[in-house]
């Protein structure tokens, strides 16, 4: 199986992991699972730390690619086939344009989403799988 996390997951995972579940805690430290973050991810964090809606203790956002794959993860990329099938995503209450994208990533490429945040189960009948 394939995970991908969240962006609070990640920020957790480097700087909070007590915030983890058990169960996310146990996925990501299986050497045997893959856990990827979404370029999406870095770009969300990047523009939350411009307008100062987020601190991270001393992390530059342009350090945190380095350290989560120092931390285990690989990176993937928002490659253009997710990019230009995005309008097949049904328009749910859930509007937030970073979630949606990784919600739409995740299942395209057939992952299971790490997150807490109950809003993306408004697309668990498009076929998104969530773990926490």
């Amino acid at each position: 199986m394939n995970y991908l996390v969240d962006t609070h997951v990640l920020l957790w995972t480097i700087l909070s992991p007590k915030k983890l579940s058990r169960r996310v805690k146990n996925i990501l430290l299986d050497p045997k699972l893959i856990k990827y973050v979404s370029a999406i991810t870095f770009w969300e964090i990047s523009l939350k730390y411009q307008l100062r809606k987020i601190d991270l203790k001393g992390i530059l956002p342009d350090k945190l690619p380095i350290i989560a794959k120092d931390t285990g993860f690989e990176i993937i990329n928002l490659d253009c086939d997710i990019a230009s099938s995005f309008h097949k995503l049904p328009k749910v209450n859930h509007k937030d344009p970073f979630d949606r994208m990784l919600a739409w990533q995740a299942i395209r490429k057939d992952y299971f989403l790490l997150t807490q945040d109950k809003e993306f189960s408004s697309y668990n009948d498009n076929g998104l799988n969530i773990v926490w």
